[in-house]
């Protein structure tokens, strides 16, 4: 199967470990691997903040750069769930604008064939034992993108509950939002901090070595929470303790 590694911006600029970890990961699953180098942002921080009409010209690049793939693989439930869930919407604002359905027609082939990473694992491959092996006790945040517009469930529990060496342990209050919500962050910082302190404490209070989750803009923001409160707990992304393994462990 032959699928393109869609990163996004906040990967490719700040945590490139994590499209290293996926790229390894397929292809130790038997997944040819492509990265468009043409690739740039989905549209999702113009679409979020309000320039609605500004984001159609990345989206319909995006549409371009990735329309001849079996499928579209990214380790990022906010940018997954901009192309799921936020790209027919702007489809349907043309239309009824009177512009009529070429941007819906343009973006509709990219639509259903983009899949968060945990999806694309377990439910086009079908495998929840990736044969992984982290010795580390981890604690997962699942990220509200994820939750809430893509649904993955159970996936990325089921994939971490499978990798050798890991225990993993609940977190309080675990699908309450750590506070990041991009710009949110930025126009509300007093609110944002408050929320990740909390989500912070709560992980704390599970013991663990880790927090997991499947984007790293949420841990960015709960990484830097952690820095500041010095708990001694690290950020990991959920691709890059898939990727370990006993040879080529990750820290």
């Amino acid at each position: 199967m032959r699928v393109a590694l869609f990163l996004t911006c906040v990967n490719d600029t700040l945590y490139p470990d994590t499209g290293r970890a996926v790229v390894k990961l397929l292809t130790r699953l038997g997944v040819e691997v492509d990265f468009p180098m043409a690739q740039t942002c989905c549209g999702q921080a113009h679409y979020n903040t309000g320039y609605r009409h500004e984001a159609e010209p990345l989206a319909e690049h995006f549409a371009d750069v990735f329309r001849d793939y079996e499928a579209i693989v990214t380790p990022s439930g906010s940018c997954g769930a901009m192309v799921r869930e936020l790209y027919p919407r702007m489809g349907e604002r043309a239309r009824a604008q009177g512009r009529g359905d070429a941007l819906a027609a343009t973006l509709a082939p990219v639509v259903p064939k983009t899949y968060e990473l945990t999806e694309f694992l377990v439910d086009v491959l079908g495998v929840t034992d990736v044969g992984a092996y982290y010795p580390h006790t981890v604690t997962y945040h699942p990220t509200c993108h994820g939750l809430r517009s893509l649904g993955l469930g159970e996936r990325p529990r089921r994939l971490l509950q499978a990798v050798r060496g890991l225990e993993l342990v609940e977190l309080p209050g675990a699908e309450e939002c750590c506070g990041f919500g991009g710009t949110f962050a930025l126009k509300n910082p007093d609110v944002s901090a408050a929320m990740g302190a909390d989500k912070v404490r709560n992980a704390e209070s599970t013991g663990a070595e880790v927090l997991c989750a499947a984007d790293n803009s949420c841990l960015m923001h709960i990484g830097g929470t952690m820095t500041r409160l010095r708990t001694g707990m690290r950020p990991v992304h959920l691709a890059e303790i898939l990727a370990s393994t006993k040879e080529e462990p990750a820290v």
